[in-house]
């Protein structure tokens, strides 16, 4: 069983921010001392002129402490413990900023941080201003040891600003923080990383769809503050179980990496028929062939499906690979039913029939949790077309392809950029061969997908996709052999 890397560090932030990872030692002193400190230090800021006065911040209501802390903690608001939370927007009006400030894609006077410069490590897609620029956001000039957090879309997402040697400023769509001392760094940004930073978020956030907030709601957050040598000792803690648990991630990877490669082993051999013997008994692919033929025919007939223009003879040039001589490849819509849903956007509305695309396609199963709504009409009209049935495979055609779905429906839904496969001969057909077919076709269908301006795989290249036919008895070997190997590959 995999451990959830990610899942375990929050849970024990979760406990470090609480006082319940460190000892408190009575020569730390306590919380309030640390605050005092804090509020002197930027009252001479103020005095100085470098910094403004912020507005009064609310007392703490006894009300609003979400759980107990030790007593030589404190609870503070944000605004009051930072010495600066600002935003682009601090500099001046958006018509300032865009007659004052330019955006460019080559090097220049200064850098405007984002937060997609931190995944690649300020690398490459930077953007620059000039000297003007740089200038005029004087207010939100970066030095190196910061705290930058994402406002808009994707809250929860916070970096600590590395000291490069190049003048940095802050570009849209952040709120920085900057600290009175470099030691508090760590400590707040694993606060806003714990699951009580992230409540503390969400609370100040607007919006459904794209959320958002403002750097006024930051300064009023509330977070648990220990005394500074307390901070210092649980961010060494912090840090020290991270670094074992970022091994055992690491190892995990290789193993997950042995583990797919033994399942893609397992899958290639089942496909080229050399997982299970053939058995002279069971037929031929020839003769299941003409079968399917039969039967689709007759289904035409009774207009339960239509009838396809006649997919073109397979070359040799097409075969992949050698298969048994008593299966045959076929076109996928010689004995499938292979169609696509809607590709048009109809209105969402808060209650509906769930829309499913392709990004619901998730771990052979479909994840509703994210699905919009349409009206029962346009569902009606989608499902003329491509109405989804028990059994069914669905498969994405846009964005991740693949990631095929056996449908075990439980509920109604329509969907959109999605390949709905159906097997009209299921007493010559196994679905769950097609299932594995299909996933050991993934690769294969990804990179015909990349050749593509974007990641896409029509509706023509899947029916004409050739598949290896054995025989139906072979079928359901082929998938029993599959599924007793699976799981011994995952230990």
């Amino acid at each position: 069983m995999m451990i959830n890397v990610t899942e375990l560090k929050r849970k024990i932030i979760d406990l470090a921010i609480s006082g319940k990872l460190t000892k408190h030692l009575p020569e730390d002193g306590d919380a309030q001392s640390l605050l005092d400190s804090i509020i002197n230090k930027k009252l001479a800021l103020i005095s100085s002129g470098i910094l403004k006065k912020d507005k009064e911040l609310k007392h703490i209501e006894d009300s609003e402490i979400p759980f107990e802390i030790p007593s030589s903690w404190q609870w503070t608001r944000l605004g009051l413990y930072a010495q600066k939370v600002t935003d682009q927007v601090a500099s001046g009006s958006f018509a300032d900023i865009r007659d004052n400030v330019v955006s460019l894609k080559e090097p220049d006077y200064a850098i405007m941080v984002k937060t997609a410069d931190f995944a690649n490590g300020f690398t490459k897609n930077l953007t620059y201003t000039n000297k003007h620029g740089y200038e005029f956001l004087e207010n939100s000039n970066l030095f190196g040891g910061e705290l930058i957090l994402s406002n808009i879309g994707s809250i929860g997402k916070v970096f600590i600003v590395p000291k490069l040697e190049k003048r940095m400023t802050l570009a849209p769509n952040s709120i920085m923080v900057r600290l009175t001392d470099n030691n508090l760094i760590m400590y707040l940004y694993y606060f806003l990383l714990s699951s009580q930073g992230y409540k503390e978020l969400d609370s100040i956030s607007t919006g459904i769809a794209m959320k958002k907030f403002n750097k006024g709601g930051l300064k009023t957050i509330l977070l648990p503050i220990p005394p500074l040598e307390e901070q210092k000792r649980i961010v060494a803690k912090l840090d020290e179980i991270f670094a074992e648990l970022d091994k055992i991630d690491e190892k995990q990877t290789r193993l997950a990496t042995i583990q797919e490669k033994m399942e893609a082993k397992i899958l290639k051999l089942a496909i080229q028929g050399k997982l299970v013997e053939q058995r002279p008994e069971e037929g031929t692919g020839e003769e299941l062939f003409k079968l399917i033929q039969e039967e689709k025919q007759e289904l035409i007939k009774q207009g339960k499906i239509k009838k396809e223009k006649p997919l073109p003879t397979i070359g040799e040039d097409e075969i992949p690979f050698e298969i048994p001589s008593t299966w045959k490849w076929v076109r996928m819509n010689d004995v499938l039913d292979v169609r696509d849903g809607t590709h048009d956007s109809p209105k969402y509305y808060s209650e509906g029939v769930p829309f499913v695309t392709s990004k619901n396609l998730i771990n052979g199963d479909i994840d509703f949790s994210n699905t919009k709504l349409i009206s029962f009409d346009d569902a009606r009209k989608i499902n003329e077309r491509s109405y989804v049935e028990n059994d069914d495979i669905l498969m994405a055609m846009i964005g991740t392809i693949g990631n095929p779905v056996i449908v075990k429906k439980d509920r109604d839904f329509c969907i959109k950029n999605v390949a709905l496969i159906k097997n009209f001969c299921k007493g010559e057909m196994f679905t769950k061969y097609l299932y594995y077919f299909l996933k050991f076709s993934e690769s294969n269908l990804i990179y015909i997908a990349k050749a593509s301006v974007q990641q896409f795989i029509s509706l023509s290249i899947i029916r004409n996709y050739i598949i290896p036919l054995p025989p139906f008895e072979e079928q359901k070997r082929i998938v029993a052999k599959i599924e007793e190997l699976l799981p011994l590959c995952k230990g």
